[in-house]
Formats: C-alpha cells, sequence, structure tokens
C-alpha cells in the first residue's frame, strides 16, 4: 500500500482525526504529491466551554494521559482559545529501551468581525529516548550458528539517550469577500533540535563464529533545523454560462536551514548471545561530519476545478517551483550553490453514469528540491514523480462504499538510506534514479448494518528500480510486499441495558518483503490479529485494546542487514476518558 510507516511513539493529543483521501475525493482535492493525499486535521477553539481528560495504562510501563481545555475568553465569544497536553512514558519488550514525551499545542482564534479571522498556533514537543538500531539479520531472518538472537535483545549502549526538542508557532488569517470568494494568508516558523549522548553504538560486520560483533561508536553531536514558511491563497467560486468553477490561486515561499555535526569511534567487539555493556571506545572520537544546508522556495500554482454538468467534473491545475540550495562542509572547507526550477501539472476527472457510481482518472507530477551529498560527495538532483490512476467507487447504500483502483508511480531521484558496505549507518542517503510501483488497491467502507462498521482492503504492489547506473534494474524496493490485507470490524450495541458496549476485530496480512535495495534477504510475511473492547454513554468512554492478540513472532521491518525490527509482542492497553 502507498504509505510511510509512521513511528507508534509519536504523541499528539492535537490532532482530531487524519483523513486518507482515496478515490474520487483524492483527484478533487487539490495539489498534492503523486501517491496519495493525506490530510491532518488539528482540533480548533470551539465557541462552548470544552472539557475533557483521558489516561491510559499498557504493559511495558506504557503510561499516557492528556487533557483538552477550550471555550470562548470573552463574553462575545470573539476571542477563543484550545489548549491541549499530553505527557507518555514507556518501556518495550527490548531490553533497556525507554522514553519519554511532553507535549503542549496552545490555539487561539479572533473573530475580527464577521468576515475576517486569525489564528495563532502554537507547539512544544519535548522528547528523549534510547535508540533502538535493531538486530543482524543472521540471528533473525537467517540461521545463526548459535541460534535465535532473543527478541528483546538490545545491541547499543543502555546508558546512552536522544533528546528532541520541537518549537513551532504560526497563525492563518482568513477572509470572507462574499459567499463565493475568499482569501487565507498563513505562516509558520519551526525549529527541530536533537542531541544525543556518546557512546551510539553502530555495527558494520560480524565474524564467522557469528556472535562477534564490530562496528562503531558514534557522538551524535547536535541537529538543528529552522523552517520558515509563508502562503497566500485565493479560493472563489463563479459559473461562466452553465459551468462552474471553483477556482485557486495563491503562492508561497519557504526557507530551510539545517546543521548536524557529528564524531565517531571504534567500538570493542560485543557477543550477540552475552554482550558485555559499557566498554570504552577502542580508539579516540574524530569528527567525521558537520554540514549545513540552506535551501530558498518560490512557489506559484493555479487550479480550477470545472462542473460541466452535475455528473461530470474535471480538474486541471499547476505549479512552478524555483529554488536555491548551497551545501557547506566545515570538514572539507567547501561550499556548493545550485538552483533550478519545475513545472508540475495535474489533472483529473469524475463521471458519474448513475448516481452511486463514479469514474475517475488522474495524471499528476510532482517536484521537490534535495539538498545535500551522496557518500561520495556528489550533490542530489531535484526528485520528480509521475503518477497515472483510474478507478471505480461504487455506494452500495447511503453508509457503505467501495473502491478499485489501478495506478503507476514512477520517481525520479528519490532518497533512500545508503547501506552500502563501508558507509556509516543512518548518516548518508542514496538516490535512486528511477523508482516505478505498479499496483492495485481495492477498499471497502462503512456500516452494514446499525453499530456494525467495517473497513477492509486489498493491495497489489510491484516496485521496483526501473533505472539506475548503480543499482541493477528489476531491484525490489526494500518493505515494500507484494501483497497486504487488512480488515476491521466492530459492533455497538444501539439500544436496551448494554447500549454503549462494542468490541471489534482486526485481521491483517502483509506479504514477504526484500530487506533492502541489494535484495539479499528477505522479511517473511504475517498475519497479524489486533481486538478492542469499549463501552462508551454520554461523554464517557472505556476502552481496551489488543494489539498482536495471539503474540506472533514476525518482523515488521528491516533498514539494512544489522537493523532488523521485529514487531510488538502481545501489547495490551487500557484507556479512560470523559468529557465536561
Amino acid at each position: 500500500m502507498r504509505q510511510a510507516r509512521a513511528p507508534l511513539t509519536q504523541l499528539t493529543p492535537n490532532i482530531e482525526r487524519i483523513e486518507v483521501l482515496l478515490g474520487p475525493a483524492s483527484v478533487l482535492y487539490g495539489s498534492g504529491d503523486p501517491g496519495g493525499t493525506i490530510n491532518t486535521v488539528t482540533k480548533q477553539p470551539l465557541r462552548d466551554p470544552f472539557y475533557a481528560i483521558d489516561a491510559t495504562i499498557g504493559n511495558y510501563d506504557f503510561y499516557q494521559g492528556a487533557i483538552d481545555l477550550s471555550g470562548p475568553l470573552n463574553d462575545s465569544k470573539t476571542l477563543l482559545y484550545r489548549l491541549n497536553t499530553g505527557y507518555q512514558s514507556r518501556n518495550s519488550y527490548v531490553d533497556f529501551f525507554n522514553q519519554k514525551q511532553f507535549s503542549i499545542f496552545p490555539v487561539f482564534r479572533w473573530d475580527i468581525s464577521k468576515h475576517t479571522h486569525i489564528t495563532l498556533e502554537g507547539e512544544y514537543i519535548d522528547q528523549n529516548e534510547l535508540l533502538d538500531g535493531g538486530l543482524p539479520v543472521y540471528g533473525t531472518v537467517l540461521p545463526n550458528l548459535n541460534g535465535k538472537i532473543p527478541r528483546g535483545t538490545y545491541l547499543g549502549e543502555p546508558d546512552t539517550r536522544y533528546y528532541i526538542r520541537q518549537y513551532r508557532l504560526g497563525y492563518r488569517l482568513e477572509h470572507q469577500f462574499s459567499d463565493n470568494w475568499s482569501i487565507q494568508q498563513a505562516f509558520q516558523w519551526r525549529v527541530r533540535k536533537i542531541t544525543g549522548t556518546a557512546g551510539q553504538r553502530y555495527p558494520d560486520s560480524l565474524d564467522a563464529d557469528d556472535r562477534t560483533l564490530n562496528g562503531g561508536l558514534t557522538d551524535p553531536g547536535a541537529y538543528r533545523t529552522n523552517t520558515y514558511d509563508l502562503n497566500v491563497n485565493l479560493t472563489g467560486k463563479f459559473s461562466t454560462g452553465s459551468i462552474g468553477h471553483q477556482l485557486v490561486f495563491g503562492g508561497d515561499l519557504g526557507k530551510y536551514d539545517n546543521r548536524e555535526d557529528a564524531s565517531g569511534a571504534p567500538a570493542r567487539p560485543l557477543d550477540l548471545f552475552d554482550p558485555v555493556y559499557g566498554q570504552p571506545p577502542a580508539g579516540p572520537y574524530i569528527r567525521n561530519y558537520d554540514v549545513r544546508n540552506l535551501q530558498d522556495t518560490v512557489g506559484i500554482y493555479l487550479q480550477d476545478q470545472v462542473t460541466l454538468a452535475p455528473n461530470l467534473k474535471f480538474l486541471l491545475g499547476g505549479r512552478f517551483d524555483l529554488f536555491e540550495l548551497s551545501s557547506e562542509d566545515f570538514l572539507a572547507n567547501t561550499k556548493d550553490n545550485q538552483s533550478g526550477d519545475g513545472f508540475s501539472p495535474r489533472a483529473g476527472i469524475v463521471y458519474q453514469p448513475i448516481q452511486p457510481l463514479s469514474l475517475y482518472a488522474n495524471y499528476s507530477r510532482s517536484f521537490s528540491p534535495v539538498s545535500g551529498r551522496s557518500f561520495e560527495g556528489d550533490l542530489f538532483q531535484p526528485e520528480r514523480g509521475t503518477q497515472y490512476e483510474v478507478g471505480v467507487k461504487a455506494d452500495l447504500n447511503d453508509r457503505l462504499s467501495a473502491t478499485l483502483s489501478f495506478y503507476q508511480l514512477t520517481r525520479i531521484g528519490i532518497l533512500t538510506a545508503d547501506t552500502r558496505p563501508g558507509v556509516p549507518p543512518d548518516r548518508y542517503a542514496i538516490q535512486i534514479g528511477e523508482q516505478r510501483s505498479r499496483g492495485i488497491e481495492l477498499s471497502f467502507q462503512g456500516e452494514i448494518l446499525p453499530g456494525w462498521n467495517i473497513i477492509a482492503g486489498y493491495s497489489y504492489t510491484n516496485a521496483i528500480v526501473s533505472e539506475d547506473n548503480t543499482i541493477p534494474v528489476g531491484t525490489r524496493l526494500g518493505n515494500v510486499p507484494e501483497n497486504a490485507i487488512n480488515f476491521w470490524t466492530s459492533y455497538e450495541i444501539q439500544r436496551g441495558s448494554m447500549k454503549g458496549f462494542g468490541a471489534g476485530v482486526g485481521l491483517f496480512f502483509v506479504g514477504e518483503r526484500e530487506g533492502d535495495l541489494s535484495n539479499t534477504f528477505q522479511l517473511p510475511s504475517y498475519f497479524r490479529t489486533d481486538a478492542a473492547i469499549f463501552y462508551q454513554r454520554d461523554r464517557f468512554r472505556a476502552g481496551l485494546n489488543f494489539r498482536n492478540l495471539f503474540d506472533v513472532n514476525y518482523f515488521e521491518a528491516a533498514d539494512y542487514e544489522f537493523g532488523i525490527f521485529y514487531g510488538e509482542p502481545l501489547t495490551v492497553q487500557a484507556t479512560i476518558s470523559w468529557q465536561f
């Protein structure tokens, strides 16, 4: 399926919902990168007082709490606020692992007039955790002379930590000229800082005894990023005769400033099956990385959604981008500059031969500047993407629908982790010449009967390297299964003394996946079962969630031959929430 694997540990109490737009909705939604459209909707201030609190506890010492407050700040309700804050502390089935995170998200809205309002948003996230680099392929996916490496083995150093702080400030000014025309102007500034303690271990070879692990230690130094984004767009509805138009015209400015450095030292060998932690480095730390990347971008876009008839709509749009990049290597005392531009068209059509049936097709291209250098010192070229998609959506009734789509997605110059021998892990990327994904997606969702809901999907994906100077054509992309199936169904009792009680079950199948870009090993397929029991009545809700109900031993992902990650064992979490 065309999706990114999101971190499961991120605490985001300010998220109202995440919308994955499929089928005709994704065609007519607006500008977006090929591969799909995901819309994150944050919680906004409410005109009436609202207070909510929830708490979650689970195995592996999982504790989480969140508070959501909102309401007016004055009698006329022209000043509104919303405050979301949360805290999470958790361990893991992996030895020594622990993560803590605190976050706060304030939002203020001022209705300047009936047609004009401004929203101010802030964000602060403070997180620290032990970095889990995974396990070697020998003893997990592939046989090892000494047997299986226990699932919870940790091969780093237990006394090392990563500290992450993230800040965001921004505003959104909106003005309604009339019922049909409005303008929006937004700005946001984001800061991300990452520091870590020295002694982070990374492996790079395994001796013939299949238990002596060699590698190095890193002092991650500091990672600092400042990002500025300014956007303005005008939206309007009008008609030319019998033809309706929904127009979007706008532009944006962006600035990205990143500085990071690191040092490395040789590590003493570590026994996979009897690790001795806290060993001193085998040599001194030497600074091996110190770079700064600057990026300035300008974009202009125009889009028109045209209604030719009630059952026929099409979208036509385009975006033009300009960029300037500079990359400075302070160790090599070199500085490089590059600039360029690109035009990205977008077109889509939706036709309804009958009201419940929608036929759709779309074509889109994308353009994205890429900063930085490869391990060999070559500057990265801009990434380009092209997607073709056709499909059909059927509304089986007013609550149940199914979508079938066929697509081809081609991306040129996409970055992926450089896991070649001799390249320090997690430090360099490699740019694939051309990557092509072809596939079929079938989804089915809605309410079968009152209280009985279902979400199901199947995807077939053929993702390969289609053109490259170093990677063989036909090489399959890592962590992408050919076949994947997801199924979730739940039922909630609708009446009687048991009203509000419900249960759900989810079944997930993921097929075999290549473990690395060299296709030297495969992660086996797996079948996982999740479940939930819940009760909700008025403003009270309680739930018990089970992930990997039958404690299946499976592999979730692989970064490279020394970065194999098991899926979580049986995980149980209980949540209680109240709204006031």
